[in-house]
């Protein structure tokens, strides 16, 4: 009996062995592992992303379907047709909107490393295993890349993650706002500042804060009960490195940080502010999987914005999460470099044309932003801002960006930024054919500038010399 059941465990184990044996050849061939329940996905990815658009547009895989077949060609500003190639003369420049698509060729550059499958089953619970609405191996990662850039310190500090950016604004606000206070807090910030703090503190409408606009609005800074300012630094719309204005025990600073990375700006130095808010936008372009995070330095504070995520969303995505970790850890692969780079030299070289464009103008002005030292990059390094703020210096362009639509320029007034409508913001960071048009449509209307004195020149010496003309002329006639 003892042999039989011996024998049985043998065969049993020559069985499975067997079997792993034949599973394992199918699967692993040549040194590389074959696709199995992974193939199909695989496939239909290489398919859409080998669908041709001219280079003026791409197709993807939740894109509308022509036919039946196969998604199609979702086409640049400016582009249309079936394959993206057919140019549009005289369409209007593009430069509202930050999407980040200038970052969209590295990507492409790096297709295999970037690229993430997600099976059917995957985190399908509302929380990780530990209970927490944040991935630890994520948290890590962003840690990291801190470290690496050296442009913020997290050491000791506690993080939340939201959707975007945008999500975390809202709920900094309200955990830095007194609870039961007699009288809401201030929120404020300083001119020209991002449209999105007015309207969403307005949006919500709380009973513990109220938004009062420009900091120079409070008249009587003393009696303030509590005062949240929005800082926001690389400042959106002009890129300036912006500073609390308020200090004392009854102000609090929200840093937006989303343009604190090389690409942008110079980092002078790793920020230790008290609350940091960053996004995974304007670090890798990727501004449709809406992530960001908070590295908050107060624990209460912490617990309120996680309590406040919590309550409204139950945290952030794990999809979201995993493609965040996936691209990030592409991104330290090479210190940073690699990203950074390609960036930096994108946008510097975009700043560089526009500023020459503008340069011959008496029309219009661009903000001054001054070389300065990069500790991430070890050198002094010029400008490379996510925004062109256009300032119309004639007395008669009131609203510049009336002037610049006639133009076929569309940015954003700015009025939106709670400035004067003499000035207008364009944006610098959407794709290189949206930049070519703006490029074009500017010189354009310089062009024009230039040769308007030349007009006026020769109509007056039409009109000096029409006696002589007329007496010519009666000579002739008689």
């Amino acid at each position: 009996m003892g042999k039989a059941q011996c024998s049985y465990v043998v065969i049993l184990a020559c069985s499975l062995l067997v079997n792993l044996l034949v599973v394992f050849n199918s699967l692993y061939t040549d040194g590389e592992w074959a696709l199995s329940w992974t193939k199909r996905a695989a496939e239909q990815a290489e398919q859409v992303a080998a669908i041709c658009c001219s280079g003026h547009g791409r197709a993807y895989l939740d894109g509308l379907v022509l036919d039946g077949k196969e998604p199609v060609c979702e086409c640049n500003s400016c582009y249309g047709g079936p394959d993206c190639s057919e140019f549009t003369t005289d369409c209007a420049a593009n430069a509202d909107s930050g999407n980040p698509y200038f970052l969209e060729p590295f990507w492409m550059q790096h297709a295999a490393k970037s690229a993430i499958l997600v099976s059917g089953w995957h985190r399908m619970g509302y929380s990780y295993p530990d209970d927490s609405y944040i991935s630890a191996q994520l948290e890590a990662s962003i840690r990291k890349l801190h470290a690496v850039v050296g442009n913020a310190v997290t050491e000791g500090k506690y993080f939340v993650f939201g959707a975007g950016s945008t999500q975390l604004l809202n709920a900094a606000v309200h955990a830095l706002a007194p609870e039961n206070s007699s009288s809401p807090a201030s929120v404020v910030a300083s001119i020209p500042y991002y449209k999105l703090y007015e309207t969403q503190t307005e949006l919500f409408r709380s009973l513990d804060y109220l938004f009062e606009g420009d900091v120079s609005s409070l008249k009587n800074i003393s009696d303030a009960d509590h005062v949240i300012e929005f800082v926001t630094s690389p400042n959106n719309p002009d890129g300036k490195l912006n500073k609390a204005v308020l200090h004392g025990p009854n102000f609090s600073a929200i840093y937006d940080r989303v343009y604190y990375w090389p690409h942008f700006t110079a980092i002078p130095a790793s920020v230790d502010d008290d609350l940091m808010i960053f996004s995974l936008s304007k670090l890798t372009g990727h501004a449709g999987s809406r992530f960001g995070w908070a590295v908050i330095k107060n624990e209460s504070v912490y617990q309120r914005m996680a309590e406040y995520m919590s309550t409204s969303s139950m945290g952030v995505s794990r999809d979201a999460q995993l493609r965040a970790l996936k691209l990030i850890d592409v991104a330290l692969e090479t210190g940073g470099r690699e990203i950074f780079e390609f960036g930096y030299t994108t946008m510097k070289d975009r700043w560089e044309k526009l500023t020459n464009t503008l340069s011959v103008s008496n029309r219009f002005s661009l903000q001054k932003i001054a070389p300065q030292y990069c500790t991430y990059f070890q050198k002094i390094r010029g400008p490379s801002p996510a925004y062109a703020w256009v300032k119309c210096e004639r007395e008669e362009d009131e609203d510049c960006y009336k002037v610049l639509e006639e133009a076929k320029v569309n940015g954003r007034s700015g009025s939106e930024f709670a400035a004067e409508n003499r000035y207008v913001r364009l944006s610098l960071i959407r794709t290189q054919d949206d930049f070519d048009v703006l490029i074009q449509r500017l010189s354009e209307l310089v062009l024009e500038e230039r040769q308007q004195p030349i007009y006026a020149i020769a109509n007056n010496v039409l009109d000096l010399n029409k006696p002589l003309v007329n007496t010519l002329r009666r000579g002739l006639l008689s």
